[in-house]
């Protein structure tokens, strides 16, 4: 007569583990599989304008967001990627008139570049758009002689040198028409008591919406020492 027990099977967790990582996987994969899945994205964009007439007046979104449909692998991978595509062009027709974004015509563009998504709708956040003309004035520059700080005895003796002697400043036809005709450069170093060689910054122009042909002008010229009159 056998006395001995059954030989029971001890737990392995290590093994139950595994099985159960494997389920998990199989049913993920098996999900992702599935269409039906919608997502929000943000999807990059490109405006297209004459940018030679016209300039924005407010920053234009570099992205938007859009809500796309699609088998789970399909949006996982734009999840994990959003930026590794092509930006979507959106023209605009007629930017003086245009004050916001076409959500009809960016979600057809759209749908025309994402082949592998469905695109459901182009979910409004911040669509506003602003544009003007764009124009471009010469601005003479002239070195504020009457304010230059000398140093007693000390006198100008040359022509005062500006380089360059004009500037093009460039931006919305509102601001740059109201830019003067002369810009007074004034010459900061205080008691001047010899020959003067330096580059000023033309902070006068500093404007996020303006581009200048050049943001600093060099000025010289050339200083010397009243003689005491004769007694």
């Amino acid at each position: 007569m056998n006395s001995h027990a059954p030989n029971v099977r001890s737990f392995q967790p290590t093994k139950a583990i595994l099985c159960l990582v494997a389920a998990t996987l199989f049913w993920f994969l098996s999900a992702l599989n599935k269409p039906g899945y919608t997502l929000n994205v943000e999807y990059p964009i490109r405006f297209v304008y004459n940018d030679s007439l016209f300039i924005p007046t407010t920053p234009l979104p570099t992205t938007v967001r859009v809500n796309v449909s699609s088998d789970g692998w399909g949006l996982l991978r734009h999840a994990w990627m959003p930026f590794r595509v092509d930006p979507v062009n959106y023209v605009v027709h007629d930017p003086l008139q245009a004050s916001i974004i076409n959500t009809s015509s960016l979600t057809a563009a759209l749908a025309e570049h994402i082949k592998k998504l469905h695109v459901n709708y182009v979910v409004a956040d911040k669509l506003d758009i602003h544009f003007e003309r764009r124009l471009t004035k010469t601005i003479q520059l002239v070195a504020d002689s009457l304010h230059m700080n000398m140093a007693p005895r000390f006198v100008v003796t040359s022509v005062i040198n500006l380089t360059p002697h004009t500037i093009q400043v460039d931006g919305p036809e509102r601001l740059v028409r109201g830019l003067p005709d002369t810009l007074l450069v004034k010459i900061p170093r205080k008691r001047i008591a010899d020959n003067y060689d330096e580059e000023i910054p033309l902070n006068h122009l500093r404007h996020p919406l303006l581009h200048t042909s050049a943001d600093r002008v060099a000025v010289s010229f050339e200083v010397g020492e009243l003689l005491s009159p004769l007694k």
